[in-house]
C-alpha cells in the first residue's frame, strides 16, 4: 500500500515535466469523428467516435507541443467494442498518425474494457507536432485520449481516481472548479422538459443556467435521436400550458427516424438564445453536486472540449436529465425497474418486482442511391438468416435494446448491442439474403449513435402517480399537467427473444386506456432533497404510469410548470414543497397565464 502510494506520488510529480495528454474530444479538427459523452460516469470521459456506418470517416486532427525533444512512448486509451460478445474481427480499428506518419500499431482491435494501448515510441523534435486519428472501418472506432511520455517505464492508470488525477495534472486543470456564475435556477438537461423549464423560468424573471451535455437541444426530439413529439398540449383546465412547447415544436415532424431537418435543432436553439435571462452551456456534462445539509448548493459540470470543471450555484435546481442524474448524485430517493402488483395495486404491474425497464431505441433508415451500393460483411455483429432477418429498410422505435440491463451502468453495452443489430441485419440483407437484389441500390443513410432512452431512474416526490390515478382520472388539488397518451409499455418481442435468446433487440408495446388525466405538481419535486425539481421521464411515477407520462409534449409541459413554480419559490425564498403547501393559488394563476410570449 505504501509502495503504490509512493509510485502514484512519483507519477504525479514527474509526469507534467515530461508528458503531454491530448483528450480526443478536444481535437481542434474532429473531421468526421463525433463526440460521445453518454458513458462518462462509467469510463471517465467523453471520447471521439468514428460513426461512419461502414464508410471510414475523415481524419480528426490536432497539434501539440511536446515539453522537449526526445523519444516519447505513445499510449492510446481505447477498446475493442465488440469484444464483450466475442465477435469475430474488430470493427473499431484506427491508426494514430504523428507528423504525417502512422504508428506501427493498429488501435481498437483488442481489449473488451477501456484501457491504454501501447503505441510504441516516436522521436519528437520538441516543436509543434501534428496528431491525427485515421478511421479504418467506419464502424464506431473510439479514442478517448493520447498520452505522449518520455518515461518509458510508465504505464498509465486505467480507471478511478488515479486516472482522474492523471487527467487533472497533465491538463493543468485547477484544483477547484471555476465559477460559472450564481443563478436563481440551474436546469440540467436540455431535452424538451429542460428547455421548456429554462424558458418558462426565464420569462418569469429568473436568472437561469441551462446545462446540456450535447451540442444540440431537444434530447430525443433532436436530430441526434429523431423521435417525434407525442401527446397533446393546450388542454383544460390550463389551456395556456404548452405554449412554450409549441414554440419549440419543429412542426415539420412527420414521425421517427426521418431526415435531420425535420427535427429543427436551430429552432429550439433560437428560442433559448432569444431569452436574455438564460445562460446556455452546451456540450457540458454535470458530474457531481455540492450539498449544504440536505439541499444542493451547486452542480459541478465538465466542459467536454477542455475538461475544465465549472461550478453552478443556485438556491433551486431542476433535474431534467432523464436519468435522474442530479437527484442520484444528491441522494434523492428513486426507484428503478418494475414495482410489484402487491406494492402498487396496479393490474399491469408484475407479481414480483424486477429490474426490467423500457429500453433504448437505436433507430436508422436507408435511402435509394440510384445505383448499386456495397456494404461490408459484419462477422462481429449479430448474425442473421433468412428466417431471422428483419426484412427492413428502416428501424423505428421498436428497434429497442437493454430492457434487462441497467440503463445507466450498462448503457455503452446497450447502445452498442443496438448497433450490432442494425449493422448485422443490414449486412445480411445486402450480401446474403435470398432477396438481396431488392436492397442493392439502398444505402444505409443514418443510424443513431445517441441512444433514445425511455426509462431509468424515477425520482420520488410527495405523490407517486399510478396506473389507477391515470385510468380513473383522479382529481388532485395540485393538478398541473393534463396528459393524454395511453399507458404505452414496451417489453421484449417474444419472437425476437426466442430467436436471439437473451440478445433480443426488438420490442412490442401494450396500450392501456387512453383518456385525459392529471399529473399533480407534487410529482415534480423531490421528497427528500428540498430544493430539487424534476421534469421529464424521471419524475415521480410508477413504472406503469411512466408508460404514459414520458412522451415529449407532456414532459415539455412539466418543464413549463417547473419554471413557473421555481419563480414562485424564489419570490418567497421558499422551496418546491412550499409552493404546494403555501402558494398553490399563485401557481394556479401562473398556470392559467402560461409562459408563452404573449402571456
Amino acid at each position: 500500500m505504501i509502495r503504490s502510494l509512493a509510485a502514484l506520488m512519483f507519477v504525479a510529480a514527474s509526469l507534467p515535466a515530461q508528458s503531454v495528454l491530448v483528450e480526443a474530444e478536444g481535437f481542434r479538427y474532429p473531421g468526421g469523428w463525433v463526440t460521445d459523452q453518454q458513458f462518462m460516469e462509467q469510463m471517465g470521459s467523453a471520447f471521439l467516435l468514428a460513426h461512419g456506418m461502414g464508410v471510414p470517416v475523415a481524419d480528426a486532427k490536432t497539434e501539440v507541443v511536446p515539453p522537449s525533444p526526445g523519444t516519447y512512448r505513445v499510449w492510446v486509451r481505447t477498446r475493442d467494442w465488440v469484444a464483450p460478445w466475442s465477435g469475430k474481427g474488430a470493427p473499431g480499428r484506427f491508426q494514430v498518425w504523428v507528423d504525417g506518419k502512422p504508428l506501427g500499431v493498429t488501435f481498437g482491435a483488442s481489449g473488451a474494457a477501456w484501457h491504454w494501448q501501447d503505441g510504441g515510441t516516436v522521436e519528437l523534435a520538441g516543436r509543434k507536432t501534428q496528431l491525427a486519428l485515421r478511421d479504418l472501418t467506419g464502424f464506431d472506432g473510439r479514442c478517448d485520449a493520447i498520452l505522449l511520455t518520455k518515461d518509458q517505464g510508465l504505464r498509465p492508470p486505467n480507471s478511478g481516481e488515479a486516472l482522474a488525477k492523471l487527467r487533472r495534472d497533465l491538463l493543468k486543470l485547477p484544483a477547484q472548479p471555476r465559477s460559472a456564475g450564481d443563478y436563481d435556477l440551474v436546469v440540467v438537461g436540455g431535452g424538451m422538459a429542460g428547455t421548456a423549464a429554462a424558458i418558462s423560468a426565464a420569462r418569469y424573471g429568473l436568472k437561469v443556467a441551462l446545462v446540456q451535455d450535447r451540442p444540440v437541444l431537444g434530447g430525443n426530439n433532436s436530430s441526434e435521436v429523431r423521435v417525434h413529439l407525442g401527446g397533446n398540449i393546450n388542454l383544460p383546465p390550463y389551456p395556456a400550458l404548452g405554449a412554450v412547447v409549441d414554440e419549440l415544436d419543429p412542426k415539420r415532424d412527420k414521425g421517427n427516424a426521418q431526415p435531420a431537418a425535420n427535427y429543427d435543432d436551430e429552432k429550439k436553439l433560437a428560442v433559448v438564445k432569444g431569452e436574455a435571462n438564460i445562460s446556455l452551456f452546451l456540450s457540458t456534462r454535470a458530474i457531481r453536486v455540492e450539498k449544504s445539509g440536505a439541499r444542493i448548493a451547486a452542480v459541478i459540470a465538465t466542459d467536454l472540449a477542455t475538461g475544465a470543471e465549472l461550478r453552478y450555484a443556485a438556491p433551486l435546481f431542476a433535474d431534467c436529465t432523464g436519468d435522474g442524474t442530479i437527484g442520484a448524485l444528491a441522494g434523492a430517493d428513486y426507484r428503478y425497474g418494475r414495482e410489484s402488483r402487491a406494492e402498487t395495486g396496479e393490474s399491469l404491474a408484475p407479481e414480483v418486482p424486477d429490474q426490467l425497464v423500457m429500453g433504448t431505441s437505436v433507430m436508422w433508415y436507408t435511402e435509394d442511391a440510384g445505383r448499386a451500393v456495397a456494404f461490408p460483411e459484419t462477422p462481429w455483429a449479430i448474425q442473421f438468416t433468412d428466417a431471422s432477418s428483419q426484412h427492413a429498410t428502416r428501424g423505428d422505435w421498436n428497434w429497442e435494446t437493454g430492457q434487462n440491463r441497467n440503463q445507466v451502468s450498462d448503457f455503452e453495452t446497450i447502445r452498442d448491442h443496438g448497433l450490432r443489430a442494425v449493422y448485422g441485419n443490414w449486412a445480411f440483407q445486402k450480401n446474403q439474403a435470398k432477396d438481396k437484389e431488392k436492397y442493392a441500390n439502398l444505402r444505409l443513410s443514418w443510424v443513431a449513435y445517441v441512444g433514445g432512452k425511455r426509462e431509468s431512474r424515477r425520482l420520488l416526490g410527495d405523490v407517486i402517480l399510478t396506473q389507477m390515478d391515470v385510468e380513473q382520472q383522479r382529481e388532485f388539488p395540485d393538478a398541473a399537467v393534463t396528459a393524454t397518451w395511453s399507458i404505452d409499455l414496451h417489453v421484449p418481442d417474444p419472437k425476437n427473444a426466442a430467436q436471439f435468446q437473451g440478445e433480443e433487440f426488438r420490442t412490442v408495446a401494450s396500450f392501456g386506456k387512453k383518456a385525459p388525466y392529471a399529473v399533480p405538481y407534487r410529482c415534480l419535486y423531490s421528497r427528500n432533497v428540498p430544493n430539487l425539481f424534476m421534469a421529464g421521464r424521471n419524475i415521480s411515477v410508477t413504472h406503469v404510469a411512466l408508460g404514459t407520462v414520458r412522451v415529449m409534449r407532456t414532459t415539455g409541459m412539466m418543464g413549463e410548470v417547473v419554471g413557473m413554480a421555481a419563480a414562485i419559490a424564489r419570490k418567497h425564498n421558499a422551496m418546491p414543497r412550499d409552493v404546494y403547501q403555501s402558494y398553490l393559488g399563485e401557481l394556479r394563476v401562473a398556470l392559467t397565464r402560461g409562459a408563452g410570449k404573449d402571456r
